[in-house]
């Protein structure tokens, strides 16, 4: 097993402050998870006045955008006729659909008089050789539980006999994990996943070494779940632990597209700039959204 440590890096989405965890240079998923935002904090507070979280219209392909909603308020609307208020520990799982006829469009915007926006925004790489059409979840309640000073939920997947609603194409987990106390604990390892431990806030230590917050430790090689692995956290610590079994082929990303050659990626490009029918449609009418225009995809990736 080896565990290797990334730092965020610090965008702006919509007006929020992101912290960037995948993909980066050196790793691009953990498993099938190949986005990972963490969005705000406990802290944030909009100014008066602001418009807060102001997504415009975006298109997606080959993926499921998961978001796990801590704090606040978000509206989502889609192409699909969808309109979801989604709330905290609450998750909203919009599906792309896979191959180069279809496609799904959204926004996203926080309510007027909303002050507050705290979320992990993921991204889920879909398996490519399945045939999987567009669609739209809100899973309002999910399973929760306390073991050895421990309060889970569990966001997707089975974990400790417990096993969450939200729909799968490919073998994943999705942990909430908050520390009530300074102690060792254990993870239950599956034979070939990967995780990563998303440090929320708060302190882990991974066979010595320390994760604070917006670090992501992952763990990969894991074929032997019996690996030693030493993990310990600070009371107050909250955690995200994400696991899965890597896809058996390529995925390659371009703004919000994922696919698994380029000429996917430079279809998508071209076919929602000239407004194709794959991606549908949302009136924007009485808002200040716009619809993004999708930038060329860049040389280096063209060069692959």
């Amino acid at each position: 097993m080896s565990v290797d440590k990334y730092t965020a890096a610090t965008k702006d989405v919509g007006g929020i402050p992101v912290a960037r965890l995948l993909p980066q240079a050196r790793r691009k998923t953990v498993g099938a998870w190949c986005f990972l935002d963490h969005a705000g904090s406990d802290e944030l507070k909009f100014a008066d006045g602001s418009d807060g979280l102001q997504v415009g219209l975006h298109p997606h392909i080959n993926l499921q955008t998961f978001t796990w909603m801590l704090q606040g308020e978000v509206w989502h609307q889609d192409s699909l006729g969808n309109r979801q208020l989604i709330r905290p520990k609450q998750v909203n799982l919009t599906t792309a659909g896979t191959g180069n006829h279809t496609g799904i469009s959204h926004t996203e915007q926080t309510p007027d008089g909303i002050k507050d926006l705290h979320a992990v925004q993921l991204w889920i790489a879909l398996p490519m050789d399945q045939d999987i059409k567009p669609s739209f979840e809100h899973y309002p309640q999910l399973p929760t539980w306390s073991r050895d000073g421990v309060n889970y939920i569990l966001t997707t997947g089975s974990y400790h006999g417990h096993t969450a609603p939200t729909t799968q194409y490919s073998p994943l987990l999705g942990v909430d994990m908050q520390f009530l106390q300074d102690g060792t604990f254990t993870i239950d390892e599956v034979d070939g996943f990967e995780y990563g431990f998303l440090v929320i806030k708060g302190e882990i230590r991974i066979n010595g070494q320390s994760y604070g917050q917006d670090e992501l430790a992952v763990l990969s090689d894991c074929q032997n779940a019996q690996d030693e692995l030493e993990l310990w956290a600070a009371a107050g610590t909250h955690v995200m632990l994400l696991g899965g079994e890597p896809l058996p082929h390529p995925t390659i990303i371009w703004w919000n597209f994922v696919g698994r050659t380029v000429d996917d990626l430079e279809q998508a490009v071209a076919d929602w700039n000239a407004g194709h029918a794959r991606f549908g449609d949302i009136s924007l009418e009485g808002t200040e959204l716009k619809r993004l225009i999708a930038p060329a995809v860049p040389d280096s990736i063209l060069a692959r």
